[in-house]
């Protein structure tokens, strides 16, 4: 199993038989790694989004014509994009759902947060936001989404027991590295954390070292975009 930071909130899977992106911000994106581009779009099989801001989903679905994959999401706004983008496949689904991508299981779950796309100056709303519990080879790792900590983490560790958490922790407009350590350690019980959503804009937090330190005994990972590391 691994993992490749694409900047922000983007990251590449690998996990069973499955290369899966989610929320690959590339155009605008200050951190995506545009000089390995080839490379962190390789074999790419599907694609994820967790709500409508453009920090995620800019430029998603020409990427998704360009790779010829699916991808999923909340089922407002994919209902929106099978409207508006043509040659994309959708597949909208809800929270508590789950999709079957060969060996691998995705369970959509609930986030704090909001979604929206801008439109004409004015945001439309575009369904909730969510995070998502991806179980392959054995093992389950969570990606938060855009969120606060809340107690539904809690049921999610008892259900799915994620041994890998990709938390949001850039403050301001998610839960920070402190609030994000608090929940890998009283509500999950992680081996693995990754910080995401952080440094790319002067609002957010510019390092890990709050995180690391708030959590002796678990391997905080902090890879540069562009960078793989095994999970």
């Amino acid at each position: 199993m691994n993992y490749t930071w694409l900047g922000h909130a983007g990251l590449r899977l690998e996990i069973g038989d499955q290369v899966l992106l989610i929320d690959p911000w590339e155009s605008g994106n200050p951190m995506f790694p545009a000089d390995r581009r080839d490379a962190v779009l390789a074999g790419v099989t599907a694609i994820f989004v967790t709500h409508g801001h453009f920090d995620h989903v800019n430029g998603v679905p020409a990427l998704a014509r360009e790779l010829g994959v699916p991808v999923y999401g909340m089922v407002e706004l994919m209902s929106w994009w099978s409207e508006t983008e043509e040659g994309i496949e959708t597949n909208g689904f809800n929270k508590g759902g789950t999709v079957r991508l060969g060996e691998v299981a995705v369970t959509m779950v609930h986030a704090v947060h909001s979604s929206s796309v801008g439109r004409e100056g004015a945001p439309v709303y575009m369904g909730e936001p969510a995070g998502y519990i991806i179980e392959g080879e054995g093992r389950a790792v969570y990606v938060s989404g855009d969120t606060d900590v809340m107690a539904d983490m809690g049921v999610w560790a008892d259900i799915h027991a994620p041994d890998v958490g990709i938390l949001c922790a850039g403050g301001h407009y998610t839960m920070d590295m402190t609030r994000a350590a608090y929940a890998a350690s009283k509500l999950f019980r992680f081996k693995t954390v990754i910080p995401y959503h952080y440094r790319t804009f002067p609002l957010l937090a510019q390092s890990a070292d709050a995180m690391k330190a708030a959590l002796p005994g678990v391997r905080v990972l902090d890879p540069e975009p562009g960078e793989t590391v095994a999970l």
